[in-house]
C-alpha cells in the first residue's frame, strides 16, 4: 500500500493530543487490551526485526500461526514504513539483542481462555515486552494472529506520536474478547461488489478483530407498485443472486447478470483472503423471503400474488432450494450459513416453521453446518429448533432476546436501532450514515455503553448481563435498499469505515466490564489513526503525491495519457482544461481508473457499473476549463472558474416506490489515464492534487 504523508499529517496533528497513556498503561488501541502491567524500558523495533515462530506448533493449522506471521511480515512493514523485515523463520524460543530484536510467537495448547459467558475461546493471547524481544503466547493460531494485530496498533501509535524511533512499553499483558461472534454484514444482493473490494472489506474489519463477515448474498429491491400490482412488472424489479454457476449447470439461468456474480474460483480467493486474517465469511442466501431472483428464474415457485415470496406448499419449492445449497455448499469453508428466513407470511406460520427446520437438517447432513436465519414472527404450533442461531434485528412479539435465551436458543445481536445503516440514505432518518457514536458509547439504559448484551435503549428487561449463555456476539448491518444507483462500493466503506472500529471495541471489550474499554473521546483520538494505519488494503486510495499534496500535474495538451497512479480517494482537486474535436465531441473518457470514469459525454461519472451524468456539454473546438471537488460526501465541477454555481453529480432513488429521493454522490478520483476509448480532443493544464 502507499500512504498519503500530507494526508497522515493532518489526522496527527488532529489526534496528537489524544495519544496518551490509556488506562492499561499503553496509548489507546482499538480494540482496547484487557490487561497489561507495564515495566520499565521499551521494546524497540528496528527493520532488522527476526519474526520467529516456534517449531513445536507453529506449522500446525490452516491456517498455522506461521502463516499469520508471514501475513504480519507484510502488515509490520506496512505500519512501521519500513521498506523491508526479513522474513519469518520457524526456530525455538531465542532472546533478541538491541541491534536485532526478536517477535517471538509461540503456540501454546494448554493455556486457556473463556468468554465473558465462560465458555472457552481459543481468540485469547498473552503477550511480554521486555527490551530486546516482543513474546506472543496463545493457545491456537487465531489468538496468535490477534496478538499480532495487537503489536501492528501498538507499532501504529508510536509511529503517530512522531518521536521517531519506534517503541512499545515494556511490561505483560494478557488479552480475550468478550463475545464469540464479532462480525459485521453487508447486503451484496441489491448492490454490487466484486471479490477485490471485499477482501479489502475483510482486511481492514480483521485489524479492528471483528472475525465475521456475513455475506448478504441474494435479494432483490422492494417496490409494491412492480411487486403487487397484479401485471409481470415484477419481472423486470432488479433482483440478485451472486454466486455463479457453471455455464453447464442446471441452475445457469439463475444468474442472468454474469458480470455481477462471483466465479468460484474469485470467491474462493476471497474467503481465502478472509481466512488468513482471522474472519470467517458467513454467506446468506435468503429465502423463503426476499426471493425474487429465484421466482424471476423458475415464476412456478412464487407464492400467489406475492412474487418475491416462495411457495413452500409448491412440490418442487424445497427441493430447488436446496439443489442451489448442494450446488454452492463446496464453496462454504464456514461451519455456518445463514438461510435469511426472514419477513415471510404471518399466515402461513406452520409451513414456516417446517421449512426452517427442514433445511437446518439438511445442512447438517449434506455438510455438517448449522444455520442461522434472522429473527421474525411467525406465530405456529411448531417450534423453531434451538439448534438454529437467531440473528435479532427487531422486536415483535416472538422475537424478545431475553425470552429466545430463556428458552434455549442462541442468540446473535443485530438490533436495528443500534446497529443498522443504510447505503446513502435512511427512510425517516431511522439510521445514521455510520454508528451513532454517543448512543454506542452512552446509549443503554442508564447512561452506560452499548454492549452486545444491550437491545433496546429504553427498556432494561429485554436487556441481558454480559455473560448471558448463549449470547453469542454482534453483527452490525450496512443495507443497500436504494440499490445499485444509490452508492459506489467505495461510498459503502466510507459509512462502514469508523463503525467496524467501534463494533470491534464493543464486540472485544463490551461495556461497564472491564477498566480498560476505551472512552467515547479515547476511541475518537485513537480512530484515525488507526484507520490511516490498517494494512493489507487502501480502501481509503492512499497515494504518495508527487511533492507537497500535488500527486500529479500534466499542464501540456495530451490526447491520451498512462500515469502510475490507479486511484486516489477524496477529498481531492482535480484540475484541467477539455476540449472535445467536433469530429468526435461526444467520444471516448476524460479520465479513467480503478473506481471510475469520467466521460465526455454530460461529464459522466461511471462508478460501480452505473452512470451518473452531471448534465453539462463541452462545447466543441474550445478549452472549457472545469474544476473538480471532492470529499467522501459530495462531488462537484466549477465549470470556467465560476464559483457561485457548482455543479454536483447526484442520483435519484427510488424510496419504497412513494417518492424520489435526490442525493449528492461521491467518486474517487479516476487518476490512471488520461484521454481514451476515441476521445477527439486535446486536454491540458491537468492538476490532481489532495484536499478539495
Amino acid at each position: 500500500m502507499t500512504w498519503s504523508f500530507v494526508r497522515l499529517h493532518v489526522w496527527l496533528a488532529w489526534v496528537a493530543c489524544a495519544l496518551v497513556v490509556h488506562a492499561s498503561g499503553l496509548a489507546p488501541q482499538i480494540p482496547s487490551v484487557a490487561t497489561f502491567n507495564s515495566s520499565q524500558g521499551a521494546f524497540m523495533l528496528v527493520p532488522d526485526v527476526q519474526i520467529v515462530v516456534d517449531g513445536a506448533h507453529g506449522l500446525e493449522g490452516s491456517p498455522s500461526a506461521f502463516t499469520f506471521a508471514q501475513t504480519f511480515r507484510e502488515d509490520l512493514m506496512s505500519v512501521a514504513h519500513y521498506a523491508s523485515i526479513p522474513c519469518a523463520s520457524i526456530l525455538p524460543a531465542g532472546v533478541g539483542t538491541p541491534s536485532i530484536p526478536v517477535i517471538h510467537i509461540a503456540i501454546d495448547p494448554t493455556l486457556q481462555y473463556t468468554l465473558y459467558n465462560g465458555q472457552p475461546t481459543l481468540e485469547g493471547y498473552d503477550f511480554e515486552v521486555t527490551l530486546y524481544t516482543y513474546t506472543i503466547k496463545a493457545a491456537a493460531p487465531i489468538g496468535a494472529w490477534w496478538g499480532m494485530v495487537t503489536l501492528l496498533q501498538q507499532v501504529a501509535s508510536s509511529v503517530a506520536s512522531g518521536v521517531g524511533s519506534i517503541s512499545i512499553p515494556a511490561g505483560t499483558g494478557t488479552d480475550s474478547p468478550g463475545w464469540e461472534v464479532r462480525g459485521f454484514m453487508l447486503d451484496a444482493g441489491r448492490h454490487w461488489f466484486d471479490t477485490g473490494l471485499l477482501s479489502e472489506l475483510c482486511i481492514y474489519a480483521s485489524f479492528f478483530k471483528l472475525n465475521e463477515f456475513h455475506l448478504h448474498a441474494s435479494d432483490n429491491l422492494w417496490n409494491p407498485d412492480y411487486l403487487y400490482s397484479g401485471g409481470d412488472a415484477w419481472k423486470e424489479l432488479y433482483a440478485a443472486f451472486r454466486f455463479q454457476p457453471p455455464l453447464d449447470s442446471s441452475l445457469a439461468r439463475l444468474v442472468p447478470r454474469l458480470n455481477e456474480s462471483w466465479p468460484e474460483n474469485d470467491f474462493l480467493s476471497f474467503q481465502e483472503t478472509c481466512a488468513t486474517h482471522g474472519v470467517a465469511v458467513i454467506p446468506e442466501i435468503d429465502t423463503p423471503g426476499h426471493s425474487l431472483a429465484i421466482t424471476q428464474w423458475k415464476p412456478e415457485l412464487m407464492l400467489d400474488g406475492q412474487p418475491d415470496l416462495l411457495n413452500l406448499s409448491y412440490p418442487d419449492t424445497i427441493p430447488t432450494v436446496k439443489s442451489i445449497w448442494q450446488e454452492f455448499l463446496p464453496w462454504f469453508s464456514s461451519s455456518e450459513v445463514s438461510i435469511g428466513a426472514d419477513e415471510y407470511d404471518a399466515s402461513l406460520g406452520d409451513a414456516y416453521v417446517s421449512y426452517v427446520n427442514e433445511m437446518s437438517a439438511f445442512m447438517q447432513a449434506e455438510a455438517g453446518k448449522k444455520i442461522r436465519i434472522w429473527g421474525t414472527n411467525e406465530p405456529s404450533n411448531q417450534t423453531i429448533s434451538t439448534n438454529i442461531t437467531i440473528q435479532h434485528w427487531d422486536f415483535p412479539d416472538a422475537d424478545i432476546p431475553v425470552r429466545l435465551l430463556e428458552a434455549g436458543y442462541r442468540v446473535i445481536n443485530s438490533e436495528q436501532a443500534f446497529l443498522y445503516l443504510d447505503g446513502k440514505y435512511s427512510d425517516g432518518n431511522v439510521y445514521p450514515y455510520s454508528l451513532d457514536l454517543d448512543l454506542m458509547f452512552a446509549g443503554a439504559p442508564g447512561g452506560g455503553g452499548w454492549a452486545p448484551n444491550i437491545f433496546s435503549a429504553t427498556d432494561p428487561s429485554n436487556n441481558t448481563a454480559p455473560d448471558a449463555p448463549g449470547l453469542r456476539g454482534t453483527i452490525m448491518a450496512l443495507w443497500n435498499d436504494w440499490g445499485n444507483n444509490a452508492t459506489t462500493m467505495l461510498e459503502d466503506y466510507y459509512q462502514l469505515a469508523q463503525s467496524l472500529a467501534v463494533v470491534g471495541e464493543k464486540t472485544w471489550a463490551g461495556s461497564g466490564v472491564r477498566a480498560t474499554e476505551l472512552t467515547q473521546a479515547e476511541f475518537e483520538g485513537a480512530y484515525p489513526v488507526m484507520n490511516a494505519a490498517a494494512p493489507g488494503q487502501n480502501l481509503n486510495r492512499m497515494v504518495q503525491p508527487e511533492y507537497g499534496d500535488v500527486v500529479y500535474a500534466y499542464p501540456a495538451p495530451y490526447n491520451s495519457l498512462l500515469t502510475p497512479y490507479a486511484s486516489v480517494g477524496p477529498p481531492y482537486t482535480l484540475k484541467f482544461s477539455v476540449q472535445p474535436s467536433s469530429a468526435a465531441p461526444d467520444t471516448g473518457f476524460l479520465f479513467a481508473g480503478e473506481d471510475s470514469k469520467l466521460h465526455v459525454t454530460n461529464l459522466t461519472f461511471e462508478a460501480t457499473g452505473q452512470l451518473f451524468p452531471l448534465g453539462y456539454v463541452l462545447p466543441a473546438d474550445t478549452y472549457t476549463s472545469v474544476e473538480i471537488h471532492a470529499t467522501t460526501r459530495y462531488t462537484y465541477a466549477i465549470i470556467n472558474g465560476d464559483e457561485s454555481s457548482p455543479w454536483y453529480w447526484t442520483t435519484d432513488m427510488n424510496i419504497w416506490a412513494e417518492y424520489m429521493e435526490l442525493a449528492n454522490m461521491s467518486f474517487a478520483a479516476p487518476a490512471q489515464q488520461i484521454g481514451g476509448e476515441g476521445f477527439a480532443g486535446s486536454i491540458k493544464d491537468v492538476l490532481l492534487k489532495l484536499g478539495s
